[in-house]
């Protein structure tokens, strides 16, 4: 997550919080697309752009906490926050997404640890696909967990999958 967060804050100094007036649908396509490229990269096992696959998951989870941070401030048409601000929102969002990520740890035994990087890589996809259906029913559910919830989870995948890229 240091290194998650260390990216986020230098976006923030080169580009201030641009991303501010980005909708909730904009930040899942952009998860989708780095979720779908690594897909892609998996089955095939050929890559033509040469940059690395951790950088899409750190690239899933910032852009879920700034999902997040969305959903918490709303949207706004001009960026309202200093990049100061927008770090003290994100390392809320990731101090929440942590300790969900230990509780479930707890209750499933760490069973990521025994997991592969593509089906991590595809439970990101379905938990995207289903914040798309989520989306598109104006965010209502009848039973299912809300869009929060999916977004928590696809950082902490992209967290397993990178600490599984780190130990090879």
């Amino acid at each position: 997550m240091d290194l998650c967060r260390s990216l986020f804050q230098k976006k923030g100094q080169d580009y201030g919080t641009a991303w501010r007036i980005l909708r909730l649908s904009s930040l899942t396509d952009q998860i989708f697309i780095k979720a779908n490229r690594l897909r892609s990269i998996q089955i095939s096992g050929k890559q033509r752009v040469v940059d690395p696959m951790e950088g899409e998951f750190i690239g899933i989870i910032n852009y879920s906490i700034m999902a997040l941070i969305q959903i918490e401030k709303g949207i706004v048409n001009e960026p309202d926050m200093s990049p100061h601000q927008a770090l003290f929102s994100y390392n809320k969002h990731a101090s929440n997404i942590f300790d969900l990520m230990e509780n479930k740890n707890h209750d499933y035994g760490e069973a990521w640890r025994d997991m592969r990087v593509p089906s991590l890589t595809d439970l990101i996809l379905q938990k995207v696909l289903r914040v798309k259906q989520i989306e598109d029913n104006n965010g209502e559910t009848l039973v299912s967990e809300g869009i929060e919830a999916n977004y928590m989870d696809m950082a902490n995948y992209a967290v397993f999958a990178l600490i599984h890229l780190s130990n090879k």
